[in-house]
């Protein structure tokens, strides 16, 4: 009988394989060459040294390819690649080009296969790629520190001017939070989006945003639940939900230190000096929603310390991640992962707040928090008026 069961499994499965083999073999009846050479070759980054251009390289096409000819500035230049100008598929190659480029310039750059597939890069602004030695380290993670940690201290030290508020105002800054919350839940799925088209089509940058997201909202709520059965507890306690909420930011400022990084990695000093600016402003009113859930509590001032450096400490590591070994696809999944806890902590606080609401035989949506809500939205879409 047994027998019988795993037979019935294998049959449909073996008789897939030879149809897809058949398919394969045969083309499915269908002979036809095709029209151009499936061909693709991604340019992942560049690097710019003191003797010219270094490229990374990926072949994320069906088949083998040959990288036979280098053009820069329309003119064709010698080059060299490791481990080899052909490259199989899914393997990494890096291209040296002995180039005098100049500081400030844009340069254009063309790789050209055996088939006469050409693949376009090239650099805005031209300037050496920070090294990774100790200076530029500290340096950039001062600039994490500055970034993450110092604006949301400040938004921490909001905490005494609200402890004096009664239920409902406390009320209503939860629902800000949550307001908060929701715009940089959104934010961080667009970064995820933008940073996930930069990776090879093939490993669906999108999708790896998606599926991080939506697997740590399911795993923090299942692990939620088996704790609460495990502890017998009837919901998070003050700082337990500050904390979530400050991994939650943690995850996401860890996208703006890639932003940060990876600007001063390219050259664009402007853009990260304004970034800086612009996220140090924008994260002064997460301090303030991390700081919300402690007004039906008495913390200690450690704390608060804890809270501050879980939710700014990773800017500082993405800040180093940036600016020496930034990757598209990890970057989209970091997001999608602080997408993902970002959305747990929604779910929490409005679930909080309804059961509040129900308890004191209140409607579960008033307009205090209504308000709270939407201004929470307003001072982040305000505020990002200083990044974007």
């Amino acid at each position: 009988m047994k027998m019988k069961w795993i037979i019935s499994a294998l049959v449909p499965l073996l008789l897939l394989v030879g149809v897809l083999g058949w398919v394969l073999k045969n083309g499915a009846g269908i002979e036809k060459d095709p029209a151009a050479p499936i061909e693709v070759l991604n340019i992942e980054k560049i690097k710019m040294t003191n003797s010219g251009f270094e490229l990374s390289v990926s072949n994320t096409g069906p088949k083998t390819l040959e990288i036979s000819q280098v053009i820069v500035d329309d003119s064709i230049w010698d080059f060299t690649v490791t481990p080899s100008p052909v490259l199989k598929r899914l393997q990494d190659g890096t291209v040296f080009i002995n180039y005098p480029w100049v500081e400030g310039d844009p340069h254009g750059i063309k790789l050209i296969t055996a088939n006469g597939i050409v693949i376009e890069s090239g650099v805005d602004a031209a300037t050496l790629t920070p090294e990774l030695n100790w200076d530029n380290f500290l340096n950039y993670g001062f600039i994490g520190f500055y970034v993450g940690i110092v604006p949301i201290s400040l938004g921490l030290m909001w905490y005494p001017f609200m402890k004096r508020f009664n239920r409902k105002w406390i009320n209503m800054i939860l629902a800000l939070t949550v307001g908060l919350l929701l715009f940089l839940f959104i934010g961080t799925l667009a970064d995820g989006f933008e940073i996930g088209a930069e990776a090879p089509s093939i490993l669906q940058g999108n999708m790896v945003v998606i599926i991080g997201a939506a697997l740590t909202f399911l795993l923090l709520i299942a692990f939620d639940q088996y704790q609460r059965r495990k502890q017998e507890a009837k919901g998070y306690s003050p700082f337990r939900l500050s904390l979530l909420m400050a991994t939650g930011i943690g995850l996401h400022n860890f996208g703006e230190g890639l932003a940060i990084g990876s600007s001063f990695a390219l050259g664009s000093v402007a853009l990260g000096t304004f970034l800086i600016v612009g996220f140090t402003l924008h994260n002064i009113t997460e301090g303030i929603g991390i700081a919300a859930p402690l007004l039906k509590s008495k913390p200690r001032g450690r704390d608060f310390i804890l809270l501050g450096t879980v939710a700014g400490a990773p800017a500082i590591l993405g800040t180093w991640f940036g600016g020496f070994i930034f990757s598209p696809i990890l970057g989209a999944l970091f997001l999608g992962i602080g997408a993902g806890a970002i959305l747990q902590v929604i779910y929490v606080i409005t679930k909080m707040l309804i059961d509040d609401h129900r308890l004191h035989r209140e409607p579960s949506v008033s307009w205090l928090n209504l308000t709270g809500f939407t201004v929470g939205m307003l001072i982040m879409y305000f505020t990002a008026f200083f990044i974007k």
